[in-house]
């Protein structure tokens, strides 16, 4: 691995971003045979996969659940020894006004749980699900999830609660965003549940990196790319560090509008492009709030996912208020990293929006910061009644701590909505060797989604080599 940047270094393909797809993108082409270097930003791989220490506490920088996909996805693109360290949550709950219910998050217990809890008829229940795994990006539907589920479940909020809550977290989604976007998500996790990666995302980016390293891959981290360096239509290079780098591709992994805006330039673009450009959407952002437990002192197995709120009723909205009562639990028990001491963490997770943080003045800022946190530990007492007096760190993460860390605009966590992925698969054919790969179009969002997406962008890369 090269330690420094200089003057003259050329390669096949620069990719810019270190997230889920432009680690596997990058894996991928190297492979391949390609010459291939990766530049990151920030000082840790993995993008909004990463991970950060806090007081002898690893935390995972986002939600730790996936589906099964991704056993196949890390055999195939990465190594059986990667493949092999995923294993399933088995203890998803639902806790609110509405309903609480335990599931293992497959088809054959949500099925069981939408009869016999919720009083669904079977055939319906099949019909949707058949309905979800139908979907997909080429259809000409324009419908919304919530008219899907008005077909299948009219009336019943409580059902659209139990359906929608997790993808919502998952990838942003809302009842008003395209059905696409909930059921090709929804389907995945249909398949056989929810998987983590036992070792944490730390050991994870650890063996992801090593495999890099083994397949030739240069990474060079505190490295951002300024400027994407084109001759005419074509990409010639990146400007990174004061430097230039030729490459004869770009993968660019970071947000869509970065790359067409910043990296590239609009004037660079066909005015008909840019209009469709200038109607996407920017996604949602998130709060984490990450709690640490005391070396020492234990906690009972409560779950690995909760999904718990305080709203009498689901809304989309009320999902990423400001004020919102809803939030989701991960647990990570010693078992989710067991060559490291027995020490739990426990990471709270909100939905949210830039709008509501990114105006607030320093001292509202740290007051709004602390509420949240104060806020999801009480309701986190409502399952561990003791453990305020077993914290020992809380972190608090808002949209603008992701735009710090990403450069996403307005710190968004999943991207674009829906047109955005159309963007993204286009920007070749406005030029030559520019290709993108990430989280966008909020199907592909999550990690499955990132991994999958950059997988088929590097071998639309490939091809054009």
């Amino acid at each position: 691995m090269i330690k420094n940047l200089e003057t003259g270094m050329a390669y096949d393909v620069a990719v810019i971003g270190s997230g889920l797809a432009g680690l596997t993108a990058a894996n991928y082409l190297a492979k391949l045979g390609y010459r291939v270097v990766l530049f990151e930003q920030h000082y840790v791989l993995g993008g909004l996969a990463a991970y950060f220490s806090r007081k002898n506490h690893i935390f995972d920088v986002s939600l730790h659940g996936f589906p099964f996909g991704m056993v196949k996805s890390c055999r195939k693109y990465w190594s059986p020894e990667i493949a092999n360290s995923i294993v399933q949550l088995k203890r998803i709950r639902f806790v609110n006004p509405q309903f609480d219910i335990e599931t293992t998050f497959t088809r054959e217990d949500f099925t069981k749980i939408l009869i016999e809890n919720f009083r669904i008829m079977p055939e319906i229940v099949e019909n949707f699900f058949t309905r979800s795994r139908q979907m997909n990006f080429y259809d000409d539907d324009h419908r919304c999830t919530r008219d899907i589920f008005e077909e299948f479940f009219p009336g019943r909020n409580d059902v659209h609660r139990l359906l929608m809550e997790p993808i919502a977290y998952a990838n942003g989604s809302t009842l008003d965003d395209e059905a696409i976007t909930y059921g090709i998500v929804f389907s995945n996790f249909m398949s056989k549940g929810v998987y983590t990666f036992e070792g944490g995302t730390d050991l994870l980016i650890k063996k992801m990196t090593e495999e890099l390293i083994r397949n030739g891959v240069d990474i060079f981290k505190r490295s951002k790319v300024e400027k994407v360096l084109l001759d005419r239509d074509r990409i010639a290079g990146v400007h990174v560090n004061g430097i230039d780098v030729k490459c004869r591709a770009v993968l660019s992994n970071a947000h869509i509008l970065n790359t067409v805006k910043n990296l590239i330039g609009e004037e660079y673009f066909s005015s008909e492009f840019l209009a469709k450009v200038s109607k996407t959407r920017i996604n949602n952002s998130s709060c984490q709030v990450y709690i640490g437990i005391t070396p020492g002192e234990t906690i009972d197995d409560i779950g690995d996912l909760i999904f718990t709120s305080e709203s009498e009723y689901f809304n989309s909205k009320e999902l990423k208020d400001f004020h919102t009562k809803s939030r989701t639990f991960s647990l990570y028990y010693p078992k989710t990293r067991p060559n490291e001491k027995p020490i739990y963490t426990i990471v709270a997770s909100m939905n949210a929006d830039w709008s509501d943080w990114s105006n607030l003045d320093e001292a509202d800022y740290q007051r709004e910061k602390k509420r949240i946190a104060e806020d999801s530990i009480r309701s986190l007492e409502q399952f561990i009644p003791d453990v305020l007096q077993k914290i020992a760190s809380v972190e608090t993460a808002t949209p603008k701590t992701f735009f710090r860390y990403t450069s996403h605009p307005c710190g968004t966590s999943f991207g674009t909505k829906f047109e955005g992925l159309e963007i993204s698969m286009n920007l070749p054919n406005e030029i030559q060797g520019l290709y993108h790969a990430g989280s966008v179009g909020i199907i592909m969002s999550g990690w499955l989604g990132a991994m999958n997406y950059g997988v088929i962008t590097a071998h639309k890369l490939a091809s054009y080599l």
